[in-house]
């Protein structure tokens, strides 16, 4: 059968992504036969405009991919944070990018979850991934939603905690906030879970 590729795909502009993208490849990782590679799509803010709004630097271990290079893998985790309730501009031009993988259809029948970011609960927690589906319908992606296969994490009321049923999320606030615990192992077992539903559709 070969080994399974996974590509997390991710756009971070503070960190939290990332954060989150490094723990879904730890998890994606830990399904025997799985190969998950860390990605960031190309930045579309000028220099100072990033120094202007304290920007993280780019993680200089993740390199930025092209749309002919998503042919390569066999599953994908997107990762973004939201702005407006719904994904970041930079993320929305990278799959616009992929105009002529659409015309196609070469990403059809690929499986794809989401992970991302936002400042509060109205932020889009739930609005940025649902909006996000129409970017794997066109495409003739399979959506992998959680569900709530992640158990008694998802119902946690004692504490502040992202991601629902349609993937693994974090709050930032005002940008200080950090992802939790928990939201870390939803993260893992969100990589785990999607490696192990590509590997099964790739056999």
């Amino acid at each position: 059968m070969g080994t399974t590729k996974i590509y997390i795909v991710f756009y971070s502009l503070h960190g939290h992504v990332e954060i989150m993208a490094r723990e879904i490849q730890r998890g994606a990782n830990a399904v025997q036969g799985v190969e998950a590679t860390l990605w960031q799509v190309p930045e579309t803010l000028s220099n100072s405009i990033l120094n202007k709004v304290k920007a993280s630097p780019k993680a200089d271990d993740v390199p930025v991919i092209l749309p002919e290079q998503l042919l390569e893998a066999d599953g994908f985790l997107f990762g973004f944070p939201s702005r407006f309730g719904v994904m970041a501009s930079q993320f929305k031009a990278f799959f616009d990018a992929t105009h002529e993988l659409w015309a196609t259809q070469a990403l059809a029948g690929k499986p794809a979850g989401f992970f991302w970011s936002t400042g509060f609960h109205g932020g889009g927690q739930e609005l940025a991934a649902f909006t996000a589906i129409t970017q794997l319908a066109h495409h003739g992606m399979l959506f992998v939603p959680l569900g709530y296969t992640f158990g008694s994490g998802m119902f946690e009321m004692g504490e502040v905690k992202g991601g629902s049923s349609y993937g693994a999320g974090t709050f930032a606030a005002d940008g200080s906030r950090q992802p939790s615990e928990l939201e870390l192992r939803q993260a893992f077992y969100q990589g785990k879970y999607v490696s192990e539903i590509t590997k099964k559709l790739k056999g």
